[in-house]
């Protein structure tokens, strides 16, 4: 599978982040935000199908070929809001679209909900809001989250002997991927260290997060969207049986087969999500 896609670093201000560029230099501008774990080549199948579009997609700070957070700083919703904010800063784009999948979607909603003058049009890929807390668990939530960033020196990344044995332990992690798929998450997500290979993503990634919003303020977010906005739910992924959540939604919802990572999994997925996405950005 080959397409143009132009490489590029971003020095913001406070961190230097890597990205992918796809589509003509006078197409609708679109930041493009991957998943947990993931990086840009989230959308190497599903960027050059969409039409019209100057897509840039980022290797999210800690992720990929961008840096990792700076010690003491953390990789929080607002923390991903703000490099968003930046990077469109430094593209010149003062209005700009969305197009997100699962952690990526949930960043998309938190920046259209609070900077609605900013954003143009919401594209989401199974992801829509975080996991949700309660008031009266806060105190022990962020102690716990708390002791976790105290000692991030006891989370040692798993070490491969070659890509291969990395690219399965993709396939069969916390989310399942296709084999194509994790192939090409590896591509952009591996480096050597002694003993073979290891992900580049910041362990720190993995820590607990020290707040998390209740449902109320979640959903805050969701209904101060004032731009067009387009959900695609994955038959077998991470939305489809919250039903409530899906049904309180007040934007369109289209539900299509395959997994959570149905824009990256196959040819057949990508195209799908890519029909679904070119009629909604075609609407004037």
């Amino acid at each position: 599978m080959s397409c143009l896609v132009e490489e590029i670093r971003l020095s913001l201000p406070h961190i230097e982040l890597a990205a992918h560029l796809f589509g003509p230099e006078d197409g609708t501008p679109v930041i493009a935000l991957h998943g947990w774990l993931d990086n840009a080549n989230s959308f190497a199948r599903l960027a050059p199908k969409l039409t019209g579009l100057r897509i840039l997609a980022l290797d999210m700070a800690g992720h990929g070929h961008s840096d990792h957070r700076p010690v003491g700083a953390g990789y929080n919703l607002p923390d991903y809001a703000h490099d968003v904010l930046q990077v469109a800063a430094q593209m010149g784009w003062e209005k700009f679209s969305l197009l997100g999948h699962s952690l990526g979607a949930i960043v998309s909603v938190i920046v259209a909900g609070a900077m609605p003058q900013r954003i143009n049009r919401l594209a989401l890929i199974d992801g829509l809001i975080p996991p949700l807390g309660e008031p009266e668990s806060a105190a022990e939530r962020m102690g716990a989250a708390l002791q976790g960033q105290l000692a991030p020196a006891r989370k040692r990344k798993s070490v491969y002997e070659d890509m291969d044995r990395a690219v399965q332990a993709r396939m069969n992690g916390l989310v399942a991927v296709s084999r194509e798929a994790a192939e090409l998450l590896a591509q952009r997500g591996l480096m050597p260290v002694p003993g073979g290979c290891t992900w580049r993503s910041d362990a720190r990634l993995t820590l607990a997060s020290p707040i998390r919003l209740t449902r109320g303020q979640a959903m805050s977010f969701i209904n101060a969207i004032r731009c067009p906005a387009h959900l695609v739910v994955a038959q077998h992924g991470m939305l489809a049986k919250n039903t409530e959540l899906l049904a309180s939604v007040p934007f369109a919802v289209t539900t299509l087969p395959g997994g959570h990572h149905l824009h990256l999994n196959d040819e057949a997925g990508a195209t799908s999500v890519a029909d679904c996405f070119n009629r909604f950005f075609a609407v004037p």
